[in-house]
């Protein structure tokens, strides 16, 4: 029986992960472990480059397409990743209030 999983590269994000996956702090050790171990595998069946060769396999293609729930902890830590890399940036002014373009103000003389 094939093993699940089974890949010889290691996982790496240098986009979103520059430092690696356990220096961000958005997963645990054993997380980080798991992605740079697995990810690379994870990533594949997930893009669809490679076809699931197991019924563990099979199930994690099915909680990548949102058609289950995530169960095992390969399927958890993958939504995990996944949610962490899609977040929209988040935007940063200056002033800390609105954006000029909301700001609508009516101005008037009322010097009486």
């Amino acid at each position: 029986m094939a093993e699940s999983f089974n890949t010889t590269h290691r996982f790496f994000d240098n986009k979103h992960y520059p430092r690696g996956f356990s220096r961000h702090g958005d997963f645990t050790i054993k997380e980080a472990q798991l992605l740079e171990r697995l990810g690379y595998a994870f990533n594949e069946l997930d893009l669809g480059k490679r076809q699931p060769a197991t019924e563990e396999e099979t199930l994690f293609v099915a909680a990548c397409r949102g058609e289950r729930q995530p169960e095992t902890e390969a399927e958890k830590v993958w939504a995990k990743y996944i949610a962490r890399i899609r977040r929209p940036k988040r935007f940063h002014t200056l002033s800390g209030g609105k954006p000029q373009a909301d700001a609508v103000e009516d101005y008037t003389d009322s010097d009486d």
